[in-house]
Formats: C-alpha cells, structure tokens, sequence
C-alpha cells in the first residue's frame, strides 16, 4: 500500500532570505492595531506612544559561522558590531536611539573574559550612540550568537520610510560603499594563509587598515540624521546600506512603486577600496553594488532639499524615475555609457552559495 503523498516541502535558500519574510508576514496578515505606523518591510517597526511620538523597534542577530569568523573577528569588535547594525536601522528611520537589550548565546569554548571583552566593545557603542543598555538573556549555543533589540525614539511626521521616494528626486548615498566587503576580502584570503602556513604566517595588514576597520566596526551614521536635523532636512526615503547599493535601491524602488537610474562612475569609493579589489583582481564596482554592511545611507530628495546637507558628505549617485520596465525597475548607466538593468544581488544569509 503507498503512502499517502507528503506536502512539498521548499527550502529556505529556494526563496531566500526576503522571500522567507514575505511568508511570515503573509502567514502573520494584517494588524488592526491602530497605533501601529509600520510592521515587517520596513527597517524597523514604528508604533505611537502618544503626544505625536513614536517609538522604533528592530531586531538582529550576529551568529558565529554566518556572520562573523572568531578567528579575525576581535571580540571587542563584535560587542561594537552588534549594537551598531541595530542602531543602523533606526537611524534609518530618521530617529534616535534609546534603550537595548542583548541576548547572548555562549558555546563551549566561550570563556568568561571573552564575555567581558565583548561587553566592553557594547560599552564603547552605548557612548558613541547615547544608548543605554537595559537587560537581555544569556544562554547555551552551538556556536557563539548576539541577537540585539533596540528601541528608538521620534517624532512620527520626522520618520522617513523607505516608500516614500518620488519621480524627480535625487538618488544619494552618504560616505563610501564597498570597503566593508574589500576587508572581508582581505581578512579571509589572511585566514586561508594563515591555515596552509601555520605559525610560519606574518599577516600584512597595514595596507588595508581602513577597509578592515569598516568591516569589523562600521559605524552607524547618527550624526548624519542629526545634522539633518539640525539644519531642517528631511529626506523623501531612507534605508541603510546592509546588504548592498543594488539590493536597497530595489527595496526603495519596490516600496515607492518608482525606478531609479543609477551612474557606475558616481559610485564613491574609497582608494583604499579599489587597491583592495586591484589586488585580487576584481571589479570594484561589484565591492560597491553588491558588497554590503557598510551601513552607509541611501536617501532620496529633491535636488533643492540638498542644498542644506554638507557637500562632503553625501555623493549623488542616480535618479528616481517612473520605470520603463516594472520588472527591471533599476537601470545602471556603466563608464561606457551603455545602460543595463541592475539585477538586487546582495548578501542573502539563506544563499547556498554565500
């Protein structure tokens, strides 16, 4: 007699790590909560707490193995990493942060000091973002984890969304992209001599100091939404560089129901950067479009509203435009002129392939 047929089953890496939250949010439906501003697609949830203020709350994870490599990655650093990605997607948002907690899984060989040397890099990231940590958990894992929450704090008509890009404005990016994933690069092709050499192996990291800096401690961009604040500039989007240009640009454009045209030469990009993707022979255009975690930002606005942001700080990278394709909503503008979709790409923590 045969078994009845079982339900198909799909793995997570079929629809990866988007496809996966538009399941769950699916699975979840819709909130009646009228106090809710935004749910899941967005950098992070906002709710009101009355008095015109909202609060944001958003949740990550750093998990040994997936996201960081013990053998390169400082301790202290990992501490700093971990508060950082989270304040990234509030300040996102347009908003501040307030409170975190911290839950922190240990394996075996995590010994108590190691502990202590991670809470000090949490410590160095509470001073620089006037974040204030409140609590959280500790338990038993297979492999060393951070999972952070952090809770920011808003006026609700000073929260910028993703979706709120329009036809005519200016595509930008703040600081320079690619150098995070040129660090990694680097620390890994280290680690492989490392492996084959043994106690023979003298790294040689100077010429890369800045790249790896960016990889192991990205900063998150607070001052620049202060500044914004202080000289009376909203943008019309935001979203933060984690998972690379090409896959945020889309999330804008898929948000906003826009296109965006976007110029590979405008692209900024550290020297250090492109030394690094000379050296091993790449394209340093894929470091900048596809790299991710530099925790930059990506913002949309009207080119008069750039009149009151630091020059300097900022870098013009494309355009918002009504779409000429909605399949392919991003087009690139390459050095030689020719103009080809760009595809999202970007890191996908469920990609096989990664």
């Amino acid at each position: 007699m045969e078994a009845p047929n079982a339900p198909q089953q799909t793995d997570v890496s079929d629809i990866g790590e988007f496809g996966l939250i538009a399941v769950m949010r699916d699975t979840l439906g819709p909130s009646s909560d009228d106090d809710l501003v935004s749910g899941i697609g967005d950098d992070t949830a906002v709710y009101r707490v009355g008095n015109g203020r909202v609060h944001l709350l958003t949740t990550d994870a750093l998990t040994e193995g997936i996201h960081f490599d013990r053998a390169f990655m400082p301790m202290e650093h990992l501490g700093f990493k971990a508060l950082s990605v989270n304040v990234s997607d509030v300040v996102a948002m347009n908003a501040a942060p307030r409170y975190a907690t911290v839950t922190i899984g240990l394996s075996q060989n995590v010994t108590v000091e190691m502990v202590e040397t991670i809470y000090e890099g949490v410590r160095e990231a509470c001073d620089a973002y006037d974040l204030t940590v409140v609590g959280g958990d500790t338990t038993s894992a297979h492999a060393l984890s951070l999972s952070v929450t952090v809770v920011g704090e808003a006026d609700e008509d000073a929260v910028v969304h993703r979706s709120g890009a329009q036809v005519g404005d200016k595509l930008c990016v703040t600081g320079d992209v690619g150098a995070s994933y040129a660090g990694l690069k680097v620390l890994a092709r280290n680690r492989r001599r490392m492996e084959e050499q043994g106690e023979d192996f003298q790294p040689s990291l100077d010429p890369y100091s800045y790249v790896i800096r960016r990889h192991l401690a990205p900063p998150a961009q607070l001052k620049t939404v202060r500044d914004w604040a202080a000289a009376s500039v909203q943008p019309h989007a935001l979203i933060d560089v984690s998972d690379g240009v090409a896959s945020e640009v889309h999330h804008v454009c898929e948000a906003s129901d826009v296109g965006a045209q976007l110029y590979e030469p405008a692209l900024p990009i550290d020297p250090e950067t492109r030394n690094t993707a000379t050296d091993f022979g790449d394209d340093v255009s894929v470091y900048a479009l596809f790299g991710g975690e530099d925790y930059e930002l990506i913002f949309t606005i009207p080119e008069e509203g750039l009149d009151g942001i630091d020059p300097q700080s900022y870098t013009v990278i494309g355009d918002i435009v009504e779409p000429d394709d909605p399949e392919y909503p991003v087009l690139l503008q390459r050095a030689d002129g020719e103009n080809v979709p760009l595809q999202p790409g970007g890191f996908d923590h469920f990609d096989e392939d990664a």
